[in-house]
């Protein structure tokens, strides 16, 4: 192992017990191709890949509990697009660290979005199989949870909106009663009504329970010019 990438553990706070994954994970195709030795990051891409998008589906769903699949989808794209995770490999300086073949050197490899982008879910996958999903998650939340602090989330969370509304009168109660659903197994629609103690005061229809009642919620808060 090269001091170099002693450095990058240090940066990652983790360290190894086998360093030919780490190897692995920081070599480029072309300097395997280059080097005729066959192993390259291509696969471990894949992997943390995959590790990644369980990580951040189960925070987003965790911090979120109202937001709707929609949203969730969205808000997890644009946190682990290009952007984000090249973004995310440039503050432990990942580009330091690749191994490149001497065409990609000489035409900017090294701080390509694209290359940043995808030597850092190999990374994540080295993590993965030397040290299990507990390691890998730990190393990821460790850029997720600082990114969500600043990004920009357009999620508008309606329920919570009219229940801290509704909660300035004590004497009112709210609830939301499902009165249809419609649809196969697979394409399920449901109905929803907001109640304000026994009045009807918005109506929503959403693939989910919880996208009904936000969508009862939007329409009660719309009604009532908020």
């Amino acid at each position: 192992m090269s001091k170099d990438f002693c450095i990058l553990e240090e940066k990652i706070k983790y360290k190894f017990k086998d360093k030919e994954l780490l190897r692995e994970a920081l070599t480029h195709s072309s300097y395997a191709n280059e080097k005729r030795n066959g192993k390259c990051n291509e696969r471990m891409e894949f992997l943390g890949d995959a590790v990644l998008s369980i990580v951040t589906a189960e925070l987003l769903y965790s911090k979120f509990p109202d937001m709707p699949e929609g949203e969730l989808s969205k808000l997890r794209s644009s946190l682990v697009c290009t952007a984000g995770l090249s973004g995310f490999a440039k503050e432990i300086d990942l580009g330091d660290f690749i191994l490149l073949g001497k065409g990609e050197e000489n035409t900017g490899g090294r701080s390509r979005p694209s290359i940043l982008e995808n030597t850092f879910e190999a990374l994540i996958a080295a993590i993965y199989l030397d040290g299990g999903m507990d390691k890998a998650k730990n190393h990821i939340l460790r850029f997720l949870n600082k990114a969500l602090e600043t990004h920009q989330i357009n999620f508008r969370d309606y329920k919570t909106a009219l229940q801290e509304l509704v909660q300035q009168n004590p004497d009112e109660t709210l609830n939301y009663v499902i009165v249809g659903e419609s649809g196969p197994d697979h394409d399920k629609r449901f109905d929803v009504e907001v109640h304000l103690n026994s009045n009807v005061i918005g109506k929503g229809t959403g693939r989910s329970k919880k996208q009904a009642e936000q969508e009862a919620a939007r329409e009660a808060l719309r009604l009532m010019g908020i």
